[in-house]
């Protein structure tokens, strides 16, 4: 292994974490938790009933529980809390798709919209416990919708706005969602996103939704059903203002996120209230060193879970001013990130190494139109950096003055687990360095890295599915699905995935999920998905595809089952390559061998295996031969 360089801790009076504070509490944290977590939890949290037992529970029987009859609201601690002095203050500015577009709210401005949606939902019949489903694109109301969701104890589904109808429909089916809430359009880039024309296709199969609530986000016409839609404005109008926060037990039902696993359907990650809100305050102010006043930004989507964590929850607990955009890094320019930095004065900036590749590809005059002097702290999150991307990020867009923290967690983990601290952490490019509070990694003999303790933020179950919650734990601990290496500083490196999801942009996406797609169209016999690096995105789908018998290959039929998996997906799992192959390379019971695919597509065929299990080893050799270089 190469040497990494370091560079040394850039010290800070006013750091929460110091090189000198960090391994006692981390100590503190493993050694006497609940008196720990119990701190945290009234530091951070505002409690209406204060909880009997910090945590009870373990692993081995899938049964723990955090802050255990503890009484809170998720709205009441993002927003009522902090009207008494920060009523004025800015909690929410958003920057739209067009440069020209924006909007600030203060948090009393938000506390009226909010309690408007919240009683036009119970208006609509929704009730504590009930799920929403919310298919909006990066706008105020997505939001609000999210506090309103939670003020009256009911339990939000975001989907991420770039998913198709059918992917939409097997979300709302599976949550069993009452309400959706979502735009007539989407803007993205200055295209245009159906997002209405989704929704009404999608509910056809979704008996139980009774209502669509629209927002009015450019001025299209949609179809409309006056039984079923109601417009968001017109409704927001007639409501009352006053709407009190529901009392929740700390392990009622948050909210319910789809993500990808490696084998069967999207898998709804269900977090419970209390712990998650803790887990995110304290890491978004210690992780970010958050202090009264800074501006902070994470680029996120609120269709995954660092849009929940890091643009909604965890700021607004904190009661900061958190930015959203609608748009992409690129449009109209590829120096749109840094006006709109320069534009807010930003402090602290949170985005994936997916979108610092794409502008470093870009070249240095599109950042050197801009100053960036504002900013205090760069952050990454979804993947991990590769080191020279790190190199550019933190000598060109943070001026050789900004720590880097690059973050590691997942969907179930709810916050951030492992990090450098800004101010305490010699950082070393392209490692994820030391865990937070309370997390205890390991990493076994094959490199696959597990976590040996309860953390406040892990996820509660998978829904309606148990039996997929228990698959991630073994031996008594929690089974990450990533690998890891840690070095002689007991640095820890994050090296990729160990099953069968790809990470398109920080988006993880099932192979058979994608596998499925393409089996849609009548052409296709067979199909096998697997990864390859992408200098943008970081990871890319090959696909190697088998045809029916008397199917003829044609680069029509290729643009056909790209707009299957499209369709049938979304954008987002536009596969890069596809590969026509007489067969798949399988052995004697039938079974796909994806090591070997992985290695075709990867140009990695030094050294296959032992091929004997075979049903026919030739394929493999007409695979190698017909490898794509190119698209």
């Amino acid at each position: 292994m190469a040497e990494t360089k370091t560079y040394p801790v850039m010290h800070n009076k006013n750091a929460y974490i110091t090189e000198a504070n960090y391994s006692e509490l981390y100590a503190r944290s493993i050694n006497d938790r609940d008196n720990f977590w119990g701190e945290q939890a009234e530091k951070y949290i505002t409690w209406f009933q204060k909880w009997n037992q910090v945590m009870t529970g373990d692993f081995e029987n899938f049964n723990v529980e955090w802050f255990v009859n503890g009484k809170l609201n998720a709205c009441y601690n993002c927003i009522d809390r902090h009207l008494a002095k920060k009523a004025n203050q800015i909690a929410l500015i958003w920057q739209g798709d067009d440069p020209k577009e924006s909007l600030t709210f203060t948090f009393a401005e938000l506390h009226e919209k909010i309690c408007r949606l919240a009683n036009v939902l119970k208006k609509e019949g929704i009730k504590k416990g009930d799920r929403i489903c919310l298919y909006l694109p990066m706008i105020p109301e997505s939001l609000i919708a999210m506090l309103a969701i939670a003020r009256i104890g009911a339990v939000h589904s975001v989907v991420f706005a770039g998913f198709s109808a059918e992917a939409l429909q097997n979300r709302i089916l599976n949550a069993d969602c009452r309400m959706v809430i979502t735009a007539n359009e989407g803007l993205r880039g200055n295209k245009i996103i159906p997002l209405k024309e989704n929704v009404d296709a999608a509910i056809q199969h979704c008996p139980k939704v009774s209502k669509v609530i629209v927002v009015k986000r450019t001025d299209q016409a949609v179809s409309w059903d006056a039984t079923k839609n109601i417009w968001y404005a017109d409704a927001l109008a007639q409501a009352s203002a006053d709407c009190p926060c529901e009392s929740m037990d700390a392990l009622d039902p948050f909210f319910i996120l789809y993500t990808s696993g490696s084998t069967g359907k999207p898998k709804g990650i269900l977090h419970t209230l209390g712990g998650y809100l803790v887990q995110v305050a304290m890491t978004h102010q210690l992780i970010f060193n958050y202090e009264a006043g800074d501006i902070y930004w994470c680029t996120a989507d609120i269709g995954w879970i660092t849009g929940h964590s890091y643009l909604v929850y965890g700021p607004l607990c904190n009661g900061a001013t958190t930015l959203m955009f609608e748009g992409v890094p690129y449009y109209p320019t590829p120096s749109r990130f840094w006006e709109i930095i320069d534009k807010y004065q930003v402090n602290i900036f949170y985005t994936a190494p997916t979108a610092i590749r794409a502008l470093r590809h870009e070249g240095d005059e599109w950042v050197k139109k801009t100053k960036r002097t504002s900013l205090k702290l760069l952050g990454t999150v979804g993947e991990p950096i590769n080191p020279e991307v790190w190199e550019w990020y933190y000598h060109t867009i943070g001026n050789s003055h900004c720590p880097i923290v690059d973050t590691w967690w997942q969907t179930e983990t709810g916050g951030i687990m492992i990090s450098a601290y800004p101010f305490a952490t010699p950082l070393k490019p392209g490692s994820a360095a030391w865990p937070f509070f309370g997390v205890v990694p390991q990493i076994d003999s094959l490199g696959n890295l597990t976590l040996q303790h309860p953390w406040p933020g892990m996820m509660k179950t998978v829904y309606n599915d148990p039996e997929r919650f228990k698959e991630y734990f073994k031996n008594n601990a929690y089974q990450t699905g990533d690998n890891a290496r840690y070095d002689d500083d007991h640095y820890y490196w994050i090296t990729g995935r160990c099953d069968d999801v790809i990470k398109i942009s920080g988006h993880r996406i099932g192979t058979e999920e994608v596998e499925s797609a393409f089996l849609t169209d009548e052409a296709v016999s067979e199909v096998g998905i697997v990864s390859v690096p992408d200098e943008i995105k970081g990871e890319a789908i090959y696909a190697f595809v088998t045809l029916k018998q008397g199917v003829t290959p044609t680069d029509d039929l290729k643009k056909q089952l790209i707009h299957a998996v499209r369709q049938s997906i979304g954008a987002i799992a536009t596969p890069k390559y596809i590969q026509w192959a007489d067969g798949l390379p399988k052995t004697r019971s039938g079974k796909i061998m994806r090591r070997l695919l992985r290695k075709i597509a990867n140009n990695d065929v030094s050294d296959l295996g032992d091929l004997s299990t075979l049903a026919d080893p030739d394929i493999v050799k007409k695979l190698i031969s017909e490898r794509l270089t190119s698209i």
